[in-house]
Protein backbone atom coordinates (compact mmCIF):
# COMPACT_ATOMS: atom_id res chain seq x y z
CA UNK A 1 0.00 0.00 0.00
CA UNK A 2 1.34 3.44 -1.31
CA UNK A 3 2.93 5.22 2.36
CA UNK A 4 3.20 2.09 4.13
CA UNK A 5 6.63 2.05 6.37
CA UNK A 6 8.23 -1.43 5.81
CA UNK A 7 10.44 -3.10 8.10
CA UNK A 8 13.78 -4.44 6.42
CA UNK A 9 16.17 -6.58 8.02
CA UNK A 10 18.34 -3.66 8.34
CA UNK A 11 15.83 -1.10 9.22
CA UNK A 12 13.97 -1.22 12.46
CA UNK A 13 11.72 1.79 13.74
CA UNK A 14 13.35 4.84 15.31
CA UNK A 15 13.16 4.30 19.65
CA UNK A 16 14.18 7.22 22.24
CA UNK A 17 17.28 5.32 22.60
CA UNK A 18 17.99 5.29 18.69
CA UNK A 19 16.75 8.98 17.69
CA UNK A 20 19.42 10.14 20.99
CA UNK A 21 22.48 8.27 19.08
CA UNK A 22 21.73 9.35 15.75
CA UNK A 23 21.29 12.80 17.57
CA UNK A 24 25.09 12.25 18.50
CA UNK A 25 26.78 12.56 21.80
CA UNK A 26 27.76 16.25 21.10
CA UNK A 27 24.65 17.25 20.58
CA UNK A 28 22.17 19.24 23.23
CA UNK A 29 20.05 17.94 25.46
CA UNK A 30 16.92 19.48 24.21
CA UNK A 31 17.56 17.73 20.79
CA UNK A 32 18.27 14.78 22.32
CA UNK A 33 15.34 14.73 24.34
CA UNK A 34 12.86 16.58 22.29
CA UNK A 35 11.25 19.98 22.61
CA UNK A 36 10.37 19.84 26.73
CA UNK A 37 12.38 21.38 29.03
CA UNK A 38 13.44 19.48 31.92
CA UNK A 39 10.30 19.86 34.62
CA UNK A 40 13.09 19.86 37.80
CA UNK A 41 15.03 22.70 35.53
CA UNK A 42 11.87 24.63 34.73
CA UNK A 43 10.64 24.47 38.65
CA UNK A 44 14.17 25.55 40.09
CA UNK A 45 14.05 28.62 37.60
CA UNK A 46 10.52 29.72 38.93
CA UNK A 47 11.55 29.00 42.28
CA UNK A 48 14.73 30.85 41.72
CA UNK A 49 12.58 33.65 40.48
CA UNK A 50 10.15 33.88 42.77
CA UNK A 51 12.77 34.19 45.60
CA UNK A 52 14.53 36.94 44.31
CA UNK A 53 11.12 39.29 43.32
CA UNK A 54 10.30 38.26 47.21
CA UNK A 55 13.58 39.61 48.22
CA UNK A 56 12.59 43.06 46.58
CA UNK A 57 9.07 43.32 46.96
CA UNK A 58 9.07 42.50 50.58
CA UNK A 59 11.92 45.08 51.98
CA UNK A 60 9.70 47.47 49.68
CA UNK A 61 6.65 46.78 51.69
CA UNK A 62 8.93 48.07 54.94
CA UNK A 63 10.43 50.85 52.99
CA UNK A 64 7.69 52.59 52.19
CA UNK A 65 6.06 52.34 56.04
CA UNK A 66 8.92 54.68 57.18
CA UNK A 67 10.99 55.98 54.12
CA UNK A 68 13.30 58.27 56.16
CA UNK A 69 14.32 55.35 58.90
CA UNK A 70 13.27 52.00 57.67
CA UNK A 71 14.71 48.83 60.36
CA UNK A 72 18.09 48.56 58.21
CA UNK A 73 18.43 52.34 58.15
CA UNK A 74 21.62 51.86 60.40
CA UNK A 75 23.15 49.69 57.95
CA UNK A 76 22.72 51.79 54.95
CA UNK A 77 24.51 54.77 57.23
CA UNK A 78 27.38 52.26 58.09
CA UNK A 79 27.62 51.42 54.54
CA UNK A 80 27.51 55.31 53.07
CA UNK A 81 30.56 55.73 55.70
CA UNK A 82 32.97 53.40 54.62
CA UNK A 83 32.18 54.73 50.93
CA UNK A 84 33.08 58.42 52.11
CA UNK A 85 35.83 58.84 50.02
CA UNK A 86 38.25 59.77 48.84
CA UNK A 87 36.70 60.04 45.40
CA UNK A 88 39.45 59.87 43.01
CA UNK A 89 41.96 58.11 40.97
CA UNK A 90 40.97 54.64 39.53
CA UNK A 91 37.65 53.95 41.75
CA UNK A 92 36.19 57.03 40.12
CA UNK A 93 37.40 56.14 36.73
CA UNK A 94 35.59 52.96 37.59
CA UNK A 95 32.53 54.53 39.20
CA UNK A 96 32.03 56.75 36.29
CA UNK A 97 31.99 53.32 33.84
CA UNK A 98 29.83 52.00 35.30
CA UNK A 99 27.46 54.92 35.77
CA UNK A 100 26.95 55.40 32.19
CA UNK A 101 27.11 51.85 31.57
CA UNK A 102 23.73 51.35 33.44
CA UNK A 103 22.65 54.61 31.55
CA UNK A 104 22.37 55.51 28.04
CA UNK A 105 25.58 53.54 27.00
CA UNK A 106 24.12 50.54 28.27
CA UNK A 107 20.64 50.61 26.46
CA UNK A 108 22.54 50.36 23.48
CA UNK A 109 23.21 46.24 24.48
CA UNK A 110 19.93 45.19 24.83
CA UNK A 111 18.50 47.29 21.56
CA UNK A 112 21.77 46.26 19.27
CA UNK A 113 20.76 42.53 20.44
CA UNK A 114 17.39 43.14 19.62
CA UNK A 115 17.73 44.16 16.20
CA UNK A 116 20.14 41.31 15.07
CA UNK A 117 17.55 38.75 16.67
CA UNK A 118 14.81 40.47 14.27
CA UNK A 119 16.91 40.29 11.44
CA UNK A 120 17.59 36.36 12.40
CA UNK A 121 13.95 35.62 12.78
CA UNK A 122 14.41 34.95 16.37
CA UNK A 123 10.72 35.65 17.21
CA UNK A 124 11.03 33.69 20.40
CA UNK A 125 14.59 35.29 21.81
CA UNK A 126 12.90 38.97 20.88
CA UNK A 127 10.34 38.49 22.65
CA UNK A 128 11.93 36.95 25.68
CA UNK A 129 13.99 40.01 25.21
CA UNK A 130 11.51 42.87 25.30
CA UNK A 131 8.99 40.90 27.95
CA UNK A 132 12.27 41.06 30.45
CA UNK A 133 13.07 44.56 30.10
CA UNK A 134 9.55 46.18 29.37
CA UNK A 135 8.61 44.15 32.75
CA UNK A 136 12.00 44.88 34.37
CA UNK A 137 12.60 48.11 33.81
CA UNK A 138 8.90 49.48 33.46
CA UNK A 139 6.64 47.69 35.46
CA UNK A 140 8.72 46.37 38.84
CA UNK A 141 11.94 49.05 38.80
CA UNK A 142 9.32 52.11 38.05
CA UNK A 143 6.94 50.70 39.77
CA UNK A 144 8.52 50.32 43.40
CA UNK A 145 10.29 53.48 42.80
CA UNK A 146 6.95 55.40 42.21
CA UNK A 147 5.51 52.84 45.32
CA UNK A 148 7.96 53.17 47.61
CA UNK A 149 9.73 57.04 46.60
CA UNK A 150 12.88 57.09 49.31
CA UNK A 151 14.85 59.72 49.74
CA UNK A 152 18.71 59.11 48.05
CA UNK A 153 21.64 59.86 50.34
CA UNK A 154 22.48 63.52 50.29
CA UNK A 155 25.20 64.98 47.96
CA UNK A 156 24.89 62.13 45.24
CA UNK A 157 28.00 62.27 42.60
CA UNK A 158 25.94 61.73 39.39
CA UNK A 159 22.33 63.17 38.24
CA UNK A 160 20.44 61.39 39.83
CA UNK A 161 16.16 61.04 39.09
CA UNK A 162 13.45 60.49 41.77
CA UNK A 163 13.07 57.70 44.02
CA UNK A 164 16.14 55.78 45.83
CA UNK A 165 14.70 51.97 45.99
CA UNK A 166 15.11 50.00 44.38
CA UNK A 167 18.54 50.77 42.21
CA UNK A 168 17.93 50.38 38.31
CA UNK A 169 21.72 50.57 37.30
CA UNK A 170 21.93 47.20 39.50
CA UNK A 171 18.73 45.68 38.18
CA UNK A 172 19.63 46.40 34.42
CA UNK A 173 22.77 45.28 35.18
CA UNK A 174 21.55 41.75 36.62
CA UNK A 175 18.74 41.78 33.94
CA UNK A 176 21.16 41.74 31.34
CA UNK A 177 23.51 39.27 32.75
CA UNK A 178 20.78 36.89 32.85
CA UNK A 179 19.14 37.90 29.12
CA UNK A 180 23.17 37.27 27.34
CA UNK A 181 23.30 34.54 29.39
CA UNK A 182 19.93 32.97 28.53
CA UNK A 183 20.23 33.90 24.60
CA UNK A 184 24.18 33.74 24.05
CA UNK A 185 25.80 31.71 26.10
CA UNK A 186 25.67 27.85 25.51
CA UNK A 187 24.50 26.13 28.25
CA UNK A 188 27.38 24.09 29.25
CA UNK A 189 29.62 27.45 30.14
CA UNK A 190 26.62 29.28 31.92
CA UNK A 191 28.35 28.31 35.47
CA UNK A 192 31.34 30.56 34.98
CA UNK A 193 29.02 33.07 32.94
CA UNK A 194 26.71 33.42 36.08
CA UNK A 195 30.06 33.86 38.32
CA UNK A 196 31.14 36.69 36.06
CA UNK A 197 27.84 38.52 36.06
CA UNK A 198 27.42 38.23 39.52
CA UNK A 199 31.04 39.84 39.65
CA UNK A 200 29.93 42.35 37.22
CA UNK A 201 26.41 42.77 39.20
CA UNK A 202 28.40 43.38 42.41
CA UNK A 203 30.62 45.98 40.79
CA UNK A 204 27.46 47.60 39.67
CA UNK A 205 26.28 47.71 43.31
CA UNK A 206 29.42 49.13 44.82
CA UNK A 207 29.39 51.74 42.17
CA UNK A 208 26.02 53.16 42.89
CA UNK A 209 26.64 53.47 46.91
CA UNK A 210 30.35 54.80 45.92
CA UNK A 211 28.98 57.55 44.19
CA UNK A 212 26.32 58.25 46.88
CA UNK A 213 23.15 57.40 44.20
CA UNK A 214 21.67 54.85 46.38
CA UNK A 215 21.69 53.23 49.78
CA UNK A 216 22.62 49.42 50.18
CA UNK A 217 20.12 47.70 50.70
CA UNK A 218 18.40 49.84 47.34
CA UNK A 219 21.30 47.72 45.12
CA UNK A 220 20.03 44.82 46.64
CA UNK A 221 16.96 45.20 45.94
CA UNK A 222 17.72 46.15 42.12
CA UNK A 223 19.83 43.38 41.46
CA UNK A 224 17.22 40.74 43.17
CA UNK A 225 14.41 42.91 40.89
CA UNK A 226 16.55 42.72 38.20
CA UNK A 227 17.97 39.02 38.11
CA UNK A 228 14.20 37.60 39.59
CA UNK A 229 12.21 39.06 36.53
CA UNK A 230 15.00 37.75 33.95
CA UNK A 231 14.41 34.23 35.62
CA UNK A 232 10.78 34.68 35.47
CA UNK A 233 10.43 35.07 31.76
CA UNK A 234 12.97 32.63 30.94
CA UNK A 235 10.86 30.25 32.69
CA UNK A 236 7.75 31.83 30.95
CA UNK A 237 9.60 31.53 27.41
CA UNK A 238 11.09 27.98 27.55
CA UNK A 239 9.59 25.72 25.41
CA UNK A 240 9.21 28.85 22.94
CA UNK A 241 13.19 29.40 23.26
CA UNK A 242 13.51 25.33 23.30
CA UNK A 243 11.70 24.86 20.15
CA UNK A 244 13.49 27.51 18.47
CA UNK A 245 16.35 26.35 18.98
CA UNK A 246 15.56 22.69 18.08
CA UNK A 247 14.54 24.14 14.89
CA UNK A 248 17.48 26.07 14.00
CA UNK A 249 19.41 22.99 14.84
CA UNK A 250 17.63 21.14 12.48
CA UNK A 251 17.77 23.85 9.21
CA UNK A 252 21.72 23.88 9.99
CA UNK A 253 21.76 20.11 9.79
CA UNK A 254 19.93 20.53 6.59
CA UNK A 255 21.76 22.98 4.97
CA UNK A 256 24.89 21.05 5.61
CA UNK A 257 23.00 17.91 4.31
CA UNK A 258 23.19 15.63 7.71
CA UNK A 259 20.05 14.33 8.03
CA UNK A 260 18.56 12.70 10.85
CA UNK A 261 17.47 9.48 9.11
CA UNK A 262 14.44 8.73 6.78
CA UNK A 263 11.81 5.89 6.70
CA UNK A 264 12.09 3.73 3.96
CA UNK A 265 8.62 3.25 2.24
CA UNK A 266 7.04 1.32 -0.74
CA UNK A 267 5.69 3.68 -3.45
CA UNK A 268 4.14 0.86 -4.98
Amino acid sequence: MPGTPVTTPNHRPDGPRTAARRAGPGASPARRAGPGASPRRSRGVLVAALLLLTAAVAPALVVRSDVTHPPFQELDERWLVWMGGPHEGPYLAAATALDWFGGPVGALIPLTLLAVLLVRRRWASAGYLLAGYLGGNTLVVQGLKHLVDRPRPADPLVRVDHGSFPSGHAATAALLVVTVGVLLVPAARRRAWWFGGAAFTLAMMWSRTWLHAHWLTDTVAGAAAGAGVGLLVWWLFQPALTRERVRAHDRRGAAAGTGTGSVVTDGG
